[in-house]
């Protein structure tokens, strides 16, 4: 999809990646997820389901509290190919009341064309370069964790989830990732 963005940037003296999680926040994950950040010192990027971030404000307010960033992820986790161009855009309109950014990622990252045009007048859509997988239950824990290992690289937007689905593969993956490249000296920022 042009006009979406696939790769963040990047310096030459530190290399950077992006790391994103789709779907909270969830008491279940997210609140693990950002005390793992913290031991790592890195930030991220939260695209948040609306009624998610309604349901958890502590937690939603702690995502910002630790300097990270947030993007609207429709309210209900719609499928844009299949949710008619007028209830989509109205979904997102409800999450922007609760998730204030101009980064937005389409939930299963399918979106029309026409939905896409729309929303790029209002909104940076961001895709990733990077899926981890962890949301798919036949890959095994370290499968997810090689999956993302192999496939980075400088700029690497990568796609985990904070979401029960997910819980198994990202609570193996995500401490060996932040470890695997803080030793080779990457930066974690948040998308802006």
């Amino acid at each position: 999809m042009p006009g979406c963005v696939w790769r963040g940037e990047t310096s030459s003296d530190r290399p950077r990646v992006y790391l994103t999680f789709d779907d909270g926040p969830i008491p279940e994950v997210t609140p693990w997820v950002l005390d793992q950040l913290a031991e790592h010192e890195a930030k991220a990027t939260f695209f948040c389901v609306g009624e998610n971030a309604v349901r958890h404000p502590n937690i939603y307010s702690r995502i910002h509290a630790g300097g990270h960033t947030v993007g609207n992820h429709t309210y209900n986790h719609l499928n844009g190919w299949t949710t008619s161009r007028e209830d989509y855009l109205k979904n997102v309109e409800q999450c922007a009341s609760v998730v204030d950014s101009r980064l937005f990622r389409p939930p299963y990252g399918k979106l029309t064309r026409r939905k896409a045009l729309v929303l790029q007048e209002q909104y940076k859509l961001v895709m990733w370069d990077v899926l981890s997988g962890d949301f798919d239950q036949s890959i095994s824990p370290e499968a997810c964790f090689q999956n993302v290992a192999s496939n980075t690289k400088p700029g690497s937007i990568i796609v985990f989830h904070d979401s029960l689905k997910s819980e198994l593969n990202l609570r193996y993956a995500l401490p060996k990732v932040l470890s695997l490249f803080s030793e080779r000296n990457y930066e974690f920022e948040a998308l802006s």
